[in-house]
C-alpha cells in the first residue's frame, strides 16, 4: 500500500504510504473522470494548478468547519506529526517525506513534544 510521488515537494520522486480507503476513492475518481496524463487534471486537461490546490484545501476546510487555518502544506505536516505520535522510526518518515537528511525531519519532533512528554519512561516502570 504504496504509492509513488512524481515531482512532490523540492522536485523530489518520492514512495509514501496509501491508505486502503483513499484507494477505493481514488479508483473511483479515475473512473468517473478518466484523467489522461495527470491523476488530477484541470478542467482543460494538464497539471492542477497550486492556486486550485489551494482552493479545494479551503473548501474542505469550510465544510469540516475548522477555523484553523490549513494549506496544503498542512497536510504534510500532520502526516509526520500522526506518524512520530506512536512512535514511527524518524528514518522512516524521512523517506516518506522525501527528505534528504533527519535534521529536516527531526523539526516534526517538536511539534510533537507535547505528546511525546506523555510517555512513560521505561526506567520508571
Amino acid at each position: 500500500m504504496v504509492t509513488r510521488v512524481r515531482k512532490g515537494k523540492g522536485g523530489k520522486d518520492r514512495y509514501t504510504l496509501l491508505s486502503k480507503g483513499l484507494l477505493k476513492d481514488l479508483r473511483a475518481y479515475y473512473m468517473e473522470y478518466k484523467p489522461k496524463e495527470w491523476l488530477f487534471e484541470g478542467e482543460k486537461g494538464g497539471r492542477y494548478s497550486a492556486t486550485s490546490v489551494v482552493k479545494v484545501v479551503k473548501k474542505a476546510t469550510s465544510r469540516a468547519r475548522m477555523s484553523k487555518k490549513v494549506v496544503p502544506h498542512t497536510l504534510r505536516h500532520s502526516f509526520a506529526t500522526h506518524l512520530l505520535a506512536p512512535g514511527t522510526d524518524l528514518r522512516y518518515i524521512q523517506t516518506l517525506l522525501g527528505h534528504n537528511s533527519t535534521h529536516t525531519t527531526e523539526i516534526y519532533t517538536q511539534v510533537a513534544n507535547p505528546i511525546l512528554s506523555g510517555i512513560e519512561n521505561p526506567l520508571d516502570s
